[in-house]
């Protein structure tokens, strides 16, 4: 099991000013799954996002990567399970606007002290696998939305990671673009590679095997909303 989240609870604040985001979340990945989690603006999605990808630490209950406790660990070593372990990707892309698309791919890998033939040969095998191959010394303003954000999943993956976590990866992309990432993460996802994704779409939450829906906080399964739902229509 690489991901384990046990009674997960998040406030933002203190005392009688804390606000409460996450209720008693447990969600359990298995390695090489590929995972949607739906839900509307405000239902706390993108804070249980950060709490995976560890960028953000719960108030309270047990978070273990890959059987390791993530709340044990300290800030260099959380950098650098980030670092070589989670890919991000990112509805707005995330790219060095004064960097060409090669150098954004290589990014990660200076942090990880890779000499740098090597990060120029993995780069350039990433950005190939994408279908950018002919587009590696364009900056990020010469390129449209869905190469943007090939060129951003270049970057998640050249370092090999163990999970790759998609917060509305298809959000700011035309419905051609959007198709175009959603059949490079089931190229992934048949290699193994463990996918999380964030969405509000249904038609994107599809590609996944496993949905699920946090709303308000909570989480459940994306079949036990659309029952809540139908309930409430009756």
């Amino acid at each position: 099991m690489i991901l384990d989240l046990q009674n997960i609870n998040k406030d933002y604040g203190e005392g009688k000013f804390a606000v409460p985001v996450l209720f008693d979340i447990t969600l359990q990945v298995e390695e090489g799954e590929y995972v949607a989690i739906m839900g509307p603006s405000g239902s706390g999605k993108s804070t249980l996002m950060n709490i995976i990808g560890c960028l953000d630490t719960p108030t309270s209950g047990n978070y273990y990567f890959d059987g390791e406790s993530v709340p044990d660990k300290n800030d260099d070593q959380l950098s650098d399970l980030r670092n070589r372990s989670i890919g991000f990707v990112f509805q707005n892309f995330n790219l060095l606007p004064r960097e060409t698309a090669l150098k954004n791919v290589e990014l990660p890998m200076v942090y990880a002290k890779i000499p740098s033939a090597e990060r120029t040969r993995r780069a350039k095998e990433a950005l190939e696998r994408v279908g950018l191959g002919d587009r590696m010394d364009f900056y990020p303003t010469q390129l449209s939305g869905g190469q943007k954000q090939r060129v951003a999943i270049a970057r998640a993956m050249v370092m090999k990671p163990r999970l790759l976590l998609a917060d509305e990866p298809t959000g700011a992309l035309d419905t051609a673009s959007g198709e175009q990432v959603m059949d490079i993460f089931q190229e992934l996802s048949d290699e193994g590679v463990t996918i999380v994704m964030i969405t509000h779409e249904r038609d994107i939450a599809e590609h996944a095997r496993r949905k699920l829906f946090i709303r308000d906080g909570r989480l459940s399964t994306l079949e036990d909303e659309l029952k809540k739902a139908g309930e409430g229509d009756e």
